[in-house]
Parts: structure tokens; sequence; C-alpha cells
């Protein structure tokens, strides 16, 4: 009886392991394939919120700079021109390049930031200071690693600074809170430098009087002749130079206290 026990169990086993031969293959790819379309309606989805900015007739379509990575896969950046239609005020410029960086190029090996990662908010304080809010998946689905974090949050600042010159720097949220990090390298707690020259609203042109003329010495006078006393006009402030130590920005309330500038 023992006997014949263990000669059904190995036929169990035999028959186990030969159904499972067969079929695992059959889940493997029927799980890749599962995967396959969810990537292809993340891809759809990218392509629809592309469109919808390039549908809107309300703006006018402007060349813009996007910062994605470059094919070379060095670690560097490279810029892809768009025709977008982009809005003038400042805010909502800055949330229509960000959305669209966040759809990804064309071909996904050279996007910058995470397929899942949404813009939540985006702000811009009066000195200059734009806070990008973006969804927890910028963190938990950006890979772990100096080359990648530095490379999401360059690509950040980079189109900021090709398409919207108000912004001076620029602070990353994740989910509305302050991150120490990104993805356990990148520090997140200070802002990033976005443009290096201080923004100023164009002032309407008005006429300026010429200076009055020096008078000139009397002609005929002597060497020794003293000459009438001249009071010189008092001189302008100077102009601050581009790029040099701008105005300490107004601290912001709560956590958004403005810590020292880095350039990416």
């Amino acid at each position: 009886m023992t006997s014949r026990w263990r000669v059904l169990l190995i036929a169990g086993l035999a028959v186990a392991v030969t159904a499972a031969a067969i079929y695992f293959p059959i889940l493997r790819r029927s799980v890749k394939q599962a995967a396959k379309l969810q990537e292809q309606s993340e891809e759809q989805a990218r392509r629809e919120l592309a469109q919808a900015l390039a549908a809107n007739p309300g703006e006018p379509r402007v060349k813009a700079k996007l910062f994605w990575a470059s094919d070379a896969e060095d670690g560097a950046l490279t810029a892809v021109t768009v025709e977008l239609p982009l809005s003038s005020d400042a805010v909502l410029r800055s949330k229509q390049v960000l959305n669209t960086l966040l759809a990804g190029p064309v071909d996904a090996e050279l996007r910058t930031l995470p397929p899942d990662a949404v813009l939540l908010a985006f702000y811009l304080l009066p000195d200059g200071t734009g806070i990008a809010d973006f969804s927890e998946a910028l963190a938990t689905s950006t890979p772990s690693g100096i080359v990648s974090e530095q490379m999401a949050v360059d690509s950040i600042a980079r189109t900021l600074e090709a398409n919207v010159p108000q912004v001076q720097r620029v602070r990353i949220l994740i989910h509305g809170q302050e991150a120490e990090t990104l993805a356990g390298h990148v520090d997140l707690t200070g802002t990033f430098a976005v443009n290096t020259k201080p923004w100023q609203t164009p002032a309407k042109p008005a006429g300026v009087s010429p200076a009055a003329p020096t008078p000139a010495p009397p002609s005929g006078a002597a060497g020794s002749a003293k000459l009438p006393d001249i009071v010189a006009p008092t001189p302008a402030p100077a102009a601050a130079k581009p790029g040099a130590g701008t105005l300490t920005p107004e601290k912001a309330p709560g956590k958004l206290t403005q810590p020292a500038e880095r350039k990416p």
C-alpha cells in the first residue's frame, strides 16, 4: 500500500510540474501583455494631454524649448523645440510647459520625469520664486540615484528658464509638503536657480530731457582767474548688475522659508 501511494504521489508531482511548464509561459505572456496595454494607455494619456495643450485656440502658438534626456546616455539633457499655445500669464505658462514636460517625449526612454507624476499646483511669489507642487509619484517613481534625480530637477529648472523669464528660482514640493530629498540623493529643502538675471516689467517709454551741458570756462580768462563754482549733479543710484546678489526674498508662510539658492 505504501508503494502504491508513493507512485501516485510521484505521478501527481509529475503532472503538476508538466502543467506548470505549460501554463507558466502563458501566464508570463499575459502579464507582459497587460503591462504593455497599461504602458500604451499611459502613452495615449500623455499624447492626449499634449494634443489638448496644442488644441487650445485661445493662446498664440510659440516655439517652446523642453529639456529631456539626451540619447547619448551620458546623463545630459537636450533641448527639443515644440510649438505650443502658451499663455502670457507666468503661472499658466509654467503649468503648460511643465505639463508638456511630464507628458514626455515621443521616445519614452528619454523622459526625465516618471509617467505617473502629476503637477498638482504652481505658484509664483513676488520675488520670482516659483513653487512647483508634484504628486508623490515624482519621489516614489523617480529612479534613485544622483544622475537620474539631478536630471529630473535640471529638466524642470531649464524648461522654466527657457520659457518663463519671470521665474528666478524654483522650489519643488511633494504633495504640498517639503521633502528632504527627491529619491534619496538630491536635496529638495532649498531652491534651484532658474534665471540669473532678475526679471523686470518693461517700463513704458517716456521722454527724457537731455542733461544740461557743463558751462565752459570764460574765454580769455587768465590762468590764475578763479572759475565759478559748478555744483555737480547728484549721481543716480547704480543699477544692480545682472546676476549679482538679488534682493533677499520675503519669507513665505509655513515651511516655505527661503534657504540658500543653488544652481542645478
